[in-house]
């Protein structure tokens, strides 16, 4: 069973990045809560089968504080109706974390995990380049989108799949492999760059730095010869999206020297004032646009705030343990799977100072992932490293098999860690 609960969660992880994109209506929704139920009802009997339950950690169980607390928001919630649905909401992305932590055993399935989420970002971006070709951009503006996505919350999934496939590249073997890593790279900055989104094309150039830093140790020539043909690049992206793209890219200085981030600062003031008149235990789940006094279809386009006006500054400082911990779990590894998730991370902390992201599935899957990570390097990270570390050979390896055995996935005995 948990052959088949773990197959469920691949799939699962598979259909975050492009879940909007295929909606199969009411009772079911989108692609990726259906796989998240079945995750679930999978996981559950194996879990009962396999007699045992994996010791929740830190985050583990302030996620599930989290998630009560906001379920406590329901009796002075003023808006009692959309604070139930964000429970129903929270509890299909909450979820992800103990998924994760529990069915994750190995630093093989941390990449088998990755290569799942890198491949629903190959669907995403390819959905994307699609829309770009058939010309559907969306009203009034230079900005293509997969059907059912949002711009921003698009660029953000795509953005977070480029370090991961970075990684895979320096550690995967296959040239299959490689090239399915490899391949991302540049499809998913095109098509970060199509939907015209700033906040995602600020996370792009946090994550291409990333990428870049994982690359140069590994394939120092291939990166300093993409670097001198940058300005060739340059010119071929400018055959291919539109010039009003860039535009609207272009004025990202514009927006953080003399703008008002296109409207934010106006939702944000007055996201203050419904936190102001309910400090401590907030307005309740989901009621942010109600405390705000906004229009139905707004957001708190900062994760922070529209925490402190649903949950008050209880809710904020949870999650803010939350976060360090993360942090902390990041800082607990070693070499490029450090690099690879730090860089993630901070691409995610970027565009939460704009956006609304406490509510994405992708948001938990990276929190998951690094959680459990974390607990691997801190249990055993010499087999991390064998994993993630590419070129690495123990010490104590005999001279001769040092040799012949100079792979990242390779044990003292010669035997593949990873494969």
């Amino acid at each position: 069973m948990r052959r088949v609960a773990w197959g469920a969660m691949l799939a699962f992880a598979f259909t975050i990045p492009w879940e909007y994109s295929l909606n199969l209506g009411e009772p079911l929704g989108h692609v990726a809560r259906i796989a998240g139920i079945l995750a679930l009802l999978a996981a559950i009997p194996a879990v009962l089968q396999g007699g045992r339950l994996r010791t929740p950690g830190p985050i583990q169980w302030l996620v599930l504080a989290f998630y009560l607390l906001m379920c406590a928001s329901y009796f002075w919630s003023i808006a009692p109706d959309a604070t139930l649905e964000k429970m129903r909401g929270f509890f299909q992305e909450l979820m992800i974390v103990w998924l994760v932590w529990e069915f994750v055993e190995s630093p093989d399935d941390i990449r088998s995990l990755m290569r799942a989420y890198v491949a629903g970002a190959w669907v995403l971006a390819l959905l994307t380049l699609w829309s770009l070709a058939s010309g559907a951009a969306e009203v009034d503006q230079i900005r293509f989108v997969a059907e059912g996505q949002d711009a921003n919350d698009m660029a953000r999934y795509l953005d977070m799949g480029l370090p991961m496939a970075a990684l895979l590249l320096t550690c995967e073997r296959g040239k299959g492999a490689k090239l399915f890593a490899g391949g991302y790279l540049p499809l998913g900055v095109l098509a970060v760059v199509v939907t015209a989104s700033r906040e995602g094309f600020v996370a792009a150039l946090i994550a291409l730095a990333g990428c870049g830093v994982l690359l140069f140790w590994r394939f120092k020539r291939a990166v300093v010869s993409a670097i001198a043909l940058l300005p060739a690049l340059v010119v071929g992206l400018s055959l291919v999206v539109p010039h009003g793209t860039f535009e609207r890219l272009a004025t990202i200085p514009e927006e953080l020297n003399r703008g008002d981030l296109n409207q934010r600062w106006n939702i944000w003031d007055a996201g203050w004032q419904a936190f102001v008149h309910a400090p401590f235990v907030g307005t309740g789940a989901g009621s942010f646009v109600s405390a705000a006094g906004l229009n139905p279809v707004d957001t708190a386009h900062n994760t922070a705030l529209s925490i402190l006006a649903d949950g008050g500054l209880l809710a904020l400082f949870v999650a803010a343990a939350i976060l360090a911990l993360t942090a902390r779990a990041v800082a607990q590894m070693r070499g490029p799977l450090r690099l690879a998730l730090a860089t993630a991370l901070a691409g995610w902390f970027t565009t939460s100072l704009v956006a609304t992201v406490e509510e994405n599935r992708s948001t938990w899957l990276l929190i998951g992932v690094i959680a459990v990570a974390g607990r691997m390097a801190a249990d055993d990270s010499r087999a991390v490293q064998l994993c993630f570390g590419e070129r690495f050979v123990p010490k104590e390896m005999p001279e001769g098999l040092r040799a012949e055995n100079p792979r990242p996935c390779a044990t003292d005995a010669g035997e593949p860690l990873c494969p």
